[in-house]
């Protein structure tokens, strides 16, 4: 069966912006910075030590696109865990390492695919690195210095005042040098901040400073709609520009939560192909249908399509007709039916109760025509 060639491209025509030349190191299989594309991760919320409960959540995230995945590590418990964890996880897991150096130390034992380490809070961390370095070399393992602004070591608290985007800067490329010193420089970095402000200048800083893959976060952004908004504006300000090989959406909502976010601003981007996109009216006093509501059921109803297609779902005649005819499947509705468009064309009206099950009728046979090769990966 002929492919359908659908509206939105595998590849953007041109990038948002040239990618920031950096170093690639390898999280497991997947590749992190030297222009590889950028990756999602999010982090575990159950405790580590539930084997099962953990497992079973990291599956949850990798079925909802995770590609990498850290759990917390505070007691020996949760460190006599991780070996069973990483070797059953699908995804590459990441150890979050914080106070404790010997957790540093079973982590990498443990066979994690990389270890985040908080220089701030980890008690003699500097007196450690040689031998951090050797171990972390030996197995292959990269390491995240992960700096935030709530655990900033308190000699740079006191020299600038307050977590600001040169103190973190600086603490993360002292890091970065010890390590430099033994010969290792198989590492990420991240120097968030809860302010996209102070966050975006500190990302833009670092970037001009050194060649490490960077990994982007506002730490503790909030509550899905806020966390959400804040984490776009400051991703997108930055992905724009280039900078960012690997990002992780701070949410107080479930990681699942974190993933979809995250996703969506990589496909706004044009970062990553994007799958279903729905384009959708905000609605007017000239719309004659309930445009919330049709737009909510054509999503819910199309929810886990693989196959990029873009669908528009338009209240009215004023841009109805265009934005329909523009995208891979659409309606343009009015007085009680719907014109329904496929890749350009009307191919039937229908009434307004029929709208949504046609279109979800017609993107069926769209992704039934694409061929294997074109399924997003």
């Amino acid at each position: 069966m002929t492919a359908v060639p659908l509206g939105v491209p595998e590849v953007p025509a041109r990038p948002v912006a040239p990618r920031r030349r950096s170093r690639r190191i390898q999280v497991g299989p997947v590749p992190v910075g030297g222009g590889a594309p950028v990756s999602v991760q999010s982090m575990t919320t159950t405790r580590t030590s539930d084997i099962g409960a953990t497992l079973q959540q990291i599956a949850e995230l990798t079925a909802s696109g995770c590609q990498i995945v850290r759990v917390a590590c505070p007691t020996q418990d949760d460190a006599d865990a991780l070996a069973t964890i990483a070797k059953k996880s699908q995804i590459p897991v990441i150890a979050d390492i914080h106070f404790q150096p010997k957790y540093v130390f079973a982590a990498i034992e443990a066979g994690c695919a990389a270890v985040r380490v908080n220089p701030g809070n980890i008690k003699q961390f500097d007196d450690q690195v040689k031998e951090i370095a050797r171990a972390a070399k030996d197995h292959g393992t990269p390491i995240r210095i992960g700096v935030n602004a709530g655990s900033l070591d308190r000699r740079l608290l006191q020299k600038y005042g307050k977590a600001t985007p040169e103190a973190l800067v600086e603490s993360a490329l002292w890091e970065a040098s010890l390590f430099e010193e033994h010969g290792f420089r198989d590492i990420k970095i991240s120097v968030k901040h809860n302010d996209p402000v102070v966050m975006i200048e500190a990302y833009r800083q670092l970037a001009e400073r050194c060649d490490y893959p960077l990994h982007l976060g506002v730490t503790e952004a909030g509550p899905a709609f806020q966390g959400t908004i804040k984490s776009a504006v400051a991703f997108g300000a930055l992905l724009s520009q280039g900078i960012g090989d690997t990002i992780r959406v701070s949410l107080s909502a479930p990681p699942v939560e974190e993933i979809k976010v995250g996703i969506q601003i990589l496909e706004s981007l044009g970062l990553r192909q994007r799958r279903l996109e729905i384009v959708s009216c905000p609605s007017c006093g000239r719309a004659q249908v309930d445009v919330y509501k049709l737009a909510e059921e054509v999503t819910a109803g199309l929810d886990g399509m693989e196959v990029p297609l873009r669908v528009a779902v338009m209240g009215c005649v004023v841009n109805g007709p265009g934005e329909a005819r523009e995208a891979d499947l659409g309606v343009a509705s009015g007085n009680g039916k719907g014109q329904i468009f496929v890749k350009g064309e009307v191919v039937k009206t229908v009434p307004e109760s029929k709208i949504v099950e046609t279109l979800i009728e017609e993107a069926m046979k769209l992704a039934e025509s694409k061929s294997p090769s074109d399924q997003v990966s």
